[in-house]
């Protein structure tokens, strides 16, 4: 079979049923397909996946290694990988299938508005893997770990929730760390500049994306954080 085009893996994503869409911002609703509007707005664990069990996203996911990769570490949990970008989710989500992950769903949509679609507390992790570093200052405020987007986090993490970072951009880390120990609502439980070379475990610390083994191969470092949402309101 020759290999599909990103219109063809972006009109497909339509028909795969673990794949909603948002078209555009003058429209609030998710799509199950063309003409199917889905609200799970509150009830994703419930609705979707059809169980109570804790819920964790994936921001920027590309094509979806972590979340596949956490879905079948912890088949006692949920989660949503979230991108913008249509044929990243296809493969994903087509991966999903194939493997026979039902605890697994993307969403495409723009990360600026999460909480148009999980509501407040919904949210029990956050994963941020690799995400674009802007390095160019004046594009700070689209780095997912600016004070911009913790923010936007707040409105939908229960309190308790646990957010990981994981970068091979010592900049985006030096950034992130600052910007999380300057935040109200969130505390540093873990910080690493090499997190293969520290001996702090946890389950997924070997999941590894096909850039990242491309990274470590090239010697670069990879840079974990890991903070809690601690439910705290502005002073």
């Amino acid at each position: 079979m020759s290999k599909r085009s990103k219109l063809e893996k972006f009109t497909q994503n339509l028909d795969l049923a673990n794949v909603f869409e948002h078209f555009g911002y003058e429209d609030d609703a998710l799509y199950a397909n063309a003409d199917t509007k889905v609200n799970f707005r509150g009830r994703w664990c419930e609705g979707h996946f059809g169980n109570d069990h804790l819920l964790t996203l994936e921001l920027a996911c590309g094509r979806g290694e972590y979340s596949l990769g956490m879905s079948e570490l912890h088949p006692g949990r949920n989660f949503i990988g979230i991108d913008i970008k249509g044929a990243r989710i296809w493969n994903g989500a087509t991966q999903a299938l194939r493997r026979g992950l039902t605890n697994v769903a993307f969403v495409r949509t723009r990360i600026e508005g999460l909480s148009r679609f999980f509501a407040d507390g919904e949210v029990d992790e956050i994963w941020i893997t690799f995400p674009d570093p802007f390095p160019r200052s004046g594009k700070a405020s689209r780095r997912l770990t600016s004070p911009e987007f913790l923010d936007r986090y707040v409105r939908v993490l229960r309190p308790g929730a646990v957010l990981h970072l994981k970068t091979d951009d010592p900049a985006l880390y030096a950034f992130s760390l600052e910007c999380v120990d300057a935040h109200f609502a969130y505390e540093r439980l873990f910080a690493s500049a090499s997190i293969y070379e520290s001996s702090f475990e946890f389950p997924e610390k070997n999941i590894r994306t096909y850039y990242e083994k491309l990274h470590l191969a090239a010697g670069k470092k990879i840079h974990y954080l890991r903070f809690r949402f601690t439910g705290g309101l502005p002073a």
